[in-house]
């Protein structure tokens, strides 16, 4: 019933393209971008719900006064500007490197658990989001680059030590896959 699982993410996807319309723009994207004052208050209005939102309006004037010189960039000209090139392949690497290491494909298991394994890898990404969002104010990008490197190291280490002993012991494959959603997880932490 894998194809039911998978179809259930388009489904949410349509659910929210079709009531996408009904919902109004972001009050920063109004003010900053289209310079429609009174249509960020209205959605202020509408997202918040009655109140006064005059700090808030004063906070994202503040900003527009600041970055009033500087020119929005659309995609494309974003990934033509050269002094983006070395994070973009970085980022580009990274990512590569995470989809074609085939960590999901080491632990060696039975094909009965490998569906359990998939939602595992889903559950550790979506911990990753939650957490790194929670604490990237508090530690700031660096730490979490290099502490997510450094866990990652650490796992990996692990990781090829228990497969060493799975073949010895068979309870090493489930220290295997815990080991992999860790790494998903320092993964999404860090780099």
């Amino acid at each position: 019933m894998w194809n039911v699982l998978l179809s259930f993410s388009g489904l949410v996807a349509l659910i929210q393209l079709l009531f996408l319309p009904l919902f109004p723009e972001s009050p920063p994207y109004l003010l900053l971008q289209k310079g429609d004052k009174a249509g960020c208050l209205k959605a202020m209005k509408q997202l918040w719900g009655e109140g006064n939102y005059h700090t808030e309006f004063d906070d994202m004037m503040k900003e527009k006064a600041v970055t009033k010189g500087t020119k929005i960039m659309n995609v494309l000209e974003v990934l033509k500007e050269p002094s983006i090139y070395p994070q973009l392949s970085t980022m580009l690497l990274l990512l590569l490197s995470l989809q074609l290491c085939g960590l999901s494909a080491t632990a060696n298991l039975q094909e009965s658990i490998i569906p359990y394994v998939s939602l595992g890898v889903a559950i550790s990404e979506l911990i990753s989001i939650i957490f790194c969002s929670s604490i990237i104010d508090r530690f700031g990008r660096r730490i979490l680059l290099w502490g997510g490197y450094l866990l990652m190291a650490l796992i990996l280490v692990l990781l090829e030590t228990s497969l060493l002993l799975s073949d010895q012991f068979l309870w090493m494959r489930y220290c295997s896959v815990i080991l992999i959603f860790l790494f998903l997880i320092a993964y999404g932490i860090g780099p």
